[in-house]
C-alpha cells in the first residue's frame, strides 16, 4: 500500500537574529526560494508515487531522471562518484570520510561476513535448519527485546540498500520492513527493496557451477557475460552490499545469514567469475558502499525514520533530498 506523500517536514529557524538587515533579507528570500523548491519537488514525487502505484516503473524512473539537477529537482539520484576500479591503495583516494586504516579494516570485515554468509548458505539443508535453531533465543520473556533490536538492524539494513542503490542512480520502487510483531513470531521473517533496473535477474538460475572447477568454456562466459553490462553489474554489486554495510556502520557488526550474499554468490557465479576475480568484485562494492553509507550518513538515518514509519518511495526520496538541501546550507 503506498502510503500519502506529504508528511511532517523539519522546519529549520533562522539563528542569526542579530545579522544586518540586508543579511536577513537575503536568508529569507533563499530560505523562501528554497521552500518553493521543496514543494516543487514533492509534487513531482506524489507523480513519481502514482506512477509506482500503478506499476508503471519505466514512468516512474523517467519522471525521477528528468528531475536531476534541476531547481526543486533531484540532487542525490545518481550523484555518487564511484571509486575506481584501478585502485588498488586507499592511501590514494585522499578521503576524509575515515583514516584508510580504519577503512581497510571495516572492509575486511565485510569480506568475512561475504565469506561466512556463503559458507552457511553451502551446508545441506539438515544443517542449515539446526544451525538457525540454535541461534534463535528460546526464552519467550527476551522475544520482545529481542525482536525490537532485530527490528532496528532491519531498517538500518534495508535504509543501506535503498540509499545506495538512489545514489548510484538506480530507482526503489517498493520496499518492506517486518514488523516488530513479525520478527516475534519468526526472527528470519524478511525485508527487502525492489529496484528498476536489474531485470537480469530474472534469467539468473540457481546456478551450481563452482568457482574453482571452471573448465575452458569460453563460448558460455562470453554469452552470460553479454546479459549484462558492466555498469548494471556494479551498481547491482553496491547495491545489494549496502544492507550488510549499513549494518556494520550503524551497529559494527553483521548478523550474517544474508540473502544477499547468495544473490551476489549465484550471479558472479552465473557469470563464471572466477574466485579471486569475484572477490575483487566484492572488495570494490563492499568500499564503494562504504564510502557512500558514510558521506551520505545523516541522509542514511533520516531515511531510516522514514522507511521505519511505511513512508512511500517518493516521500523516502524527499526525505534524502532535505537532508541534503539541509546539509548544504
Amino acid at each position: 500500500m503506498i502510503h500519502h506523500l506529504l508528511c511532517p517536514w523539519m522546519s529549520f529557524p533562522l539563528r542569526e537574529l542579530s545579522a544586518p538587515a540586508p543579511a536577513r533579507s537575503r536568508a529569507l528570500i533563499w530560505a523562501r526560494a528554497n521552500d518553493a523548491e521543496g514543494i516543487r519537488r514533492r509534487r513531482a514525487l506524489r507523480r513519481v508515487d502514482w506512477e509506482l502505484e500503478k506499476g508503471n516503473y519505466k514512468a516512474a524512473l523517467s519522471l525521477v531522471k528528468q528531475l536531476q539537477g534541476k531547481p526543486g529537482g533531484l540532487r542525490g539520484f545518481a550523484a555518487a562518484q564511484l571509486v575506481p576500479k584501478r585502485v588498488v591503495e586507499l592511501d590514494g583516494l585522499n578521503m576524509n570520510l575515515l583514516d584508510t586504516t580504519s577503512l581497510e579494516r571495516l572492509v575486511d570485515s565485510i569480506m568475512r561476513s561475504i565469506k561466512c554468509s556463503i559458507e552457511f548458505a553451502s551446508l545441506d539443508e539438515e544443517a542449515s535448519i539446526l544451525a538457525m535453531e540454535n541461534s534463535v533465543d528460546t526464552d519467550s520473556s527476551e522475544a520482545s527485546s529481542s525482536a525490537l533490536e532485530d527490528h532496528q538492524i532491519c531498517i538500518q539494513h534495508e535504509a543501506g540498500h535503498f540509499l545506495v542503490g538512489y545514489l548510484v542512480g538506480v530507482l526503489p520502487y517498493r520496499y518492506k520492513v517486518p514488523s516488530v510483531e513479525d520478527l516475534i513470531q519468526d526472527k528470519f521473517a524478511p525485508g527487502n527493496v525492489e529496484f528498476c533496473g536489474f531485470d537480469f535477474l530474472r534469467k539468473v538460475g540457481a546456478s551450481t557451477v563452482s568457482c574453482k572447477k571452471l573448465t575452458k568454456r569460453k563460448q558460455m562466459v562470453e554469452v552470460n557475460t553479454n546479459k549484462v553490462s558492466s555498469k548494471a553489474l556494479n551498481r547491482f554489486l553496491c547495491v545489494t552490499l549496502g544492507g550488510l554495510v549499513a549494518e556494520y556502520l550503524e551497529f559494527g557488526y553483521s548478523e550474517l545469514l544474508h540473502s544477499d550474499v547468495e544473490k551476489l554468490d549465484k550471479v558472479l557465479k552465473w557469470l563464471y567469475f572466477r574466485e579471486d576475480d569475484a572477490d575483487l568484485h566484492l572488495r570494490w562494492a563492499a568500499l564503494n558502499s562504504l564510502v557512500m553509507l558514510i558521506g551520505y550518513g545523516e541522509a542514511r538515518l533520516r531515511l531510516a525514520e522514514a522507511m521505519s514509519l511505511g513512508r512511500s518511495v517518493g516521500c523516502c526520496i524527499d526525505t534524502i533530498e532535505t537532508t541534503l538541501d539541509h546539509l548544504n546550507r
